[in-house]
């Protein structure tokens, strides 16, 4: 058996590497992967401003969707042979992959595995911020920003299943649009006037439980301005920059709660007991279609390039995805 994976040799330099697919630790997997989702942190890691944990493997690529071809002898409840999507730790670009047996979920024939590798990196990252640290519950008003996005897109979605009123924001009357069909119930244009002011107009200004902020910089005010009384503001990105300026005395008036997180520094047993609390509360809406992955692109391995460069100026829809059997 031999496996395939793209190595950046320098960041505008993508190459196919062939060598022998690892072998999977007694809680692992082995996936012969058939395709990989594309994440912003992947370009940052291309770029070095995004190095991988020590144990990490240094190929990029954090989830992926194809079919089990080996197991380690603890990993009891899954088979050779099931199609299963999963969280990986790096080594994604690639024709096989390791994961943990706990960080995978099995694919219902509902869903191609194209739709499938765009779905764990974000059903995690929603599932650990909004209804983790972000403890959004039923009959609350979430704000999900960039809904347009492979995050936000999932994330409207699963808040609005779990019983949560959404709102969003997008880049264009047609993203709006898009996201609104999504179950938001107000998305605002972020590139149309003071997103403060939109929001306030439609009722939410001071108003919003939970927060979850995918760019930062110049947002956080906003943020501030926008929640409730005891609202937790869930940071995630830094798109708009690494610094923010904002009025404390918002903060403490407010009693707000202002948090943030890295999922590739999030531990091992962590990621599993999401992945169980997901299997619970969110898998069967997604077995059932009324949680869906939106894939707006698909490239082979051997374009990654250009997949980066789609992501990095930001006109897709949802996820964007590789094809990984080939290279």
């Amino acid at each position: 058996m031999e496996r395939h994976y793209i190595h950046f040799e320098t960041p505008e330099l993508a190459t196919v590497v062939r060598d022998t697919p690892p072998t999977p630790g007694p809680e692992e997997v082995l996936i012969a992967v058939e395709h990989a989702g594309i994440n912003r942190a992947d370009l940052l890691q291309r770029l070095g401003l995004y190095p991988p944990p020590e144990d990490a493997s240094p190929i990029p690529g954090l989830e992926v969707a194809g079919q089990i071809v080996a197991l380690g002898e603890r990993c009891s409840t899954l088979q050779v042979g099931d199609r299963v999507c999963a969280l990986t730790h790096g080594g994604g670009y690639a024709s096989h992959a390791i994961a943990r047996g706990d960080h995978c979920l099995a694919l219902p024939d509902s869903l191609s595995t194209e739709q499938g590798a765009a779905l764990p990196e974000a059903l995690l990252t929603v599932w650990y911020n909004v209804m983790g640290r972000g403890q959004l519950s039923a009959g609350e008003t979430v704000l999900i920003h960039g809904g347009s996005s492979g995050i936000g897109s999932i994330g409207v979605q699963m808040a609005t299943a779990l019983g949560a009123n959404v709102i969003s924001t997008a880049g264009s009357a047609a993203r709006c649009d898009a996201v609104t069909a999504l179950g938001a119930s107000f998305v605002a244009n972020h590139r149309e006037g003071n997103l403060t002011e939109q929001f306030t107009d439609a009722g939410y200004g001071g108003q919003v439980d939970v927060i979850l902020d995918i760019a930062g910089g110049d947002l956080m005010q906003a943020n501030l301005d926008l929640a409730a009384p005891d609202g937790r503001i869930v940071c995630i990105g830094v798109m708009r920059g690494m610094q923010s300026e904002i009025n404390l005395a918002t903060l403490f008036m407010k009693r707000l709660t202002l948090t943030g997180s890295t999922l590739r520094r999030l531990d091992t047993a962590e990621r599993a007991r999401c992945f169980a609390a997901i299997h619970e509360h969110i898998w069967p809406q997604v077995i059932s279609g009324e949680i869906r992955p939106i894939v707006d692109s698909v490239y082979p391995l051997t374009e990654v390039l250009a997949a980066h460069e789609h992501m990095r100026l930001g006109t897709h829809f949802g996820k964007l995805v590789l094809e990984c059997r080939s290279g």
